[in-house]
């Protein structure tokens, strides 16, 4: 899957919000699918905004919203209308994982995102010390706080960008499958009426 950003897709773009603590990595995976080759990432304060084309006729709205304690309660106003809540950890960050998890299943709860895809990325996995996609998976529990959604774990390492195109891979699947399911939906509601 090629990622460019090239001239805008026919389709409304899917809006992706990107979250997770400060310094997971979620500016420098925004900037890396953008394919910025020198880059320099600061805490981001607010948010960040890029389209990202997947492939043809679908693009991604990526909305990256800060990770500071400060920005963490603004997080809900970010969710509505959202297709596809991609969560970054950092898994060298042992001191942070269990803010992480709490942040994770708190955001989870918010009624604009409540059965939307998920797609986990498991930072940093070229780190010493990296927990495993596995480890991530079991220790912020899926598969019970995302057993009502399509949901994955990616492991990936943002400044490589091993693990970003398949991760970005499975968004652009969820968004496709959420679109022909409201499609499905909104062609029976005509056929019954």
């Amino acid at each position: 899957m090629g990622i460019s950003s090239s001239q805008p897709s026919r389709l409304k773009p899917a809006r992706v919000l990107l979250l997770g603590l400060d310094s997971s990595g979620k500016s420098t995976i925004l900037y890396k699918l953008k394919r910025i080759k020198d880059f320099t990432t600061f805490p981001t304060v607010g948010f960040n905004v890029e389209m990202i084309e997947t492939e043809k006729n679908l693009s991604l709205t990526v909305w990256d919203v800060g990770g500071q304690e400060r920005m963490r309660r603004l997080w809900g106003h970010y969710c509505e209308n959202t297709d596809v809540l991609v969560y970054v950890v950092d898994c060298v960050d042992h001191r942070h994982l269990e803010d992480s998890r709490r942040e994770f299943e708190l955001i989870l709860t918010n009624e604009h995102i409540r059965h939307i895809p998920v797609v986990l990325l498991a930072n940093k996995q070229d780190l010493p010390g990296a927990l495993t996609a596995e480890d991530v998976t079991r220790k912020f529990r899926m598969k019970k706080h995302c057993g009502d959604r399509n949901w994955y774990v990616q492991p990936c390492s943002a400044t490589s960008g091993e693990g970003l195109a398949q991760g970005f891979r499975k968004v652009t699947e969820f968004v496709k499958s959420g679109r022909k399911a409201r499609e499905a939906i909104t062609w029976d509601f005509f056929k019954q009426n």
